[in-house]
């Protein structure tokens, strides 16, 4: 899997970049957004990768940050988003805006993408809205993996601890842990 490349910009189009890495020339898709923040035809650029592999197609899709990727990724795992609709989203500004429009619900974020309609936009406001809560809270080495379920699952966080109190000590495995709390939530 090819995830990082640094090369030299032999070529640039409308969508795409041709970045040579070692002799080798790597075809990588870029966002129309990211495509206006790149230095001139010559110079170096570092791009984090994603290689998507198709039956018909091997593509790389760059990204200039590790946040740009792990969030194209998360799209691209929505039914109904391809990778260059993803590509797109994934570049609408600063990760931290993107992320309080989509928990604001906020479908107008999605305007000009093509492909993307009111009803699809409504379908990965919805899918994304409980991902990126998991992505924000990754970052924190002390969560609680049961906890962050549970709270996925629509109960508050106060609540989700103080079932997962009540479960004895030796059940280590996640998945028991969240069943033993859904039961005592179910009281």
């Amino acid at each position: 899997m090819i995830s990082y490349l640094q090369g030299k910009i032999i070529l640039k189009r409308d969508r795409f970049i041709i970045l040579e890495v070692n002799n080798i020339g790597y075809k990588v898709f870029l966002s129309k957004a990211t495509l206006l923040k790149l230095p001139e035809i010559g110079e170096s650029l570092k791009v984090f990768c994603f290689q998507n592999v198709r039956e018909d197609a091997l593509d790389l899709y760059g990204f200039l940050t590790p946040e740009e990727l792990e969030f194209f990724e998360i799209l691209n795992d929505i039914h109904g988003v391809g990778p260059k609709a993803a590509l797109e989203i994934s570049v609408l500004g600063p990760l931290e805006k993107i992320k309080d429009r989509i928990l604001k619900q906020d479908e107008k974020i999605f305007e000009g993408i093509p492909g993307i309609g009111q009803k699809r936009a409504s379908t990965i406001i919805l899918e994304l809205t409980g991902k990126i809560k998991m992505l924000g809270q990754k970052t924190g080495s002390s969560s609680d993996e049961a906890e962050l379920a549970l709270v996925q699952l629509g109960f508050t966080k106060q609540r989700a601890k103080e079932a997962l109190t009540q479960i004895p000590k030796d059940i280590k495995d996640t998945e028991e842990r969240i069943k033993q709390a859904l039961k005592t939530l179910g009281k």
